[in-house]
């Protein structure tokens, strides 16, 4: 049985992420929290309330061990831009944006 949770929106970026979840993918949910709680990176706490959340969802939905469950998949997809001006000299405006992204991790059993 596969369980699923999701982070929408979360304000940085999918390819730095990417980088961190690449730690965790394939392991133990509970070492990979571990790895997690260790990571300096700022993805790892969004990271880590997802995978909590993927954990609480198996635990209380579908009455799953803790001790048995595995990171199946763990991705992170673009989301929209918040387009924003910067005021620069002479009064003119650069546009830039800031990204966003989608967090989703999937657990299993063993």
């Amino acid at each position: 049985m596969e369980v699923k949770a999701s982070a929408k929106q979360i304000r940085i970026s999918a390819g730095k992420v990417r980088r961190v979840l690449a730690l965790v993918r394939g392991k133990n949910a509970s070492e990979a929290l571990m790895i997690l709680k260790y990571t300096p990176n700022k993805p790892a706490k969004y990271i880590e309330k997802v995978l909590k959340s993927a954990v609480a969802n198996a635990e209380h939905n579908h009455g799953l061990d803790m001790d048995k469950l595995i990171v199946k998949e763990a991705m992170a997809d673009q989301g929209s831009y918040m387009k924003r001006f910067r005021p620069v000299s002479m009064g003119r405006a650069h546009a830039f944006r800031h990204h966003t992204c989608h967090i989703t991790m999937v657990v299993c059993e063993k």
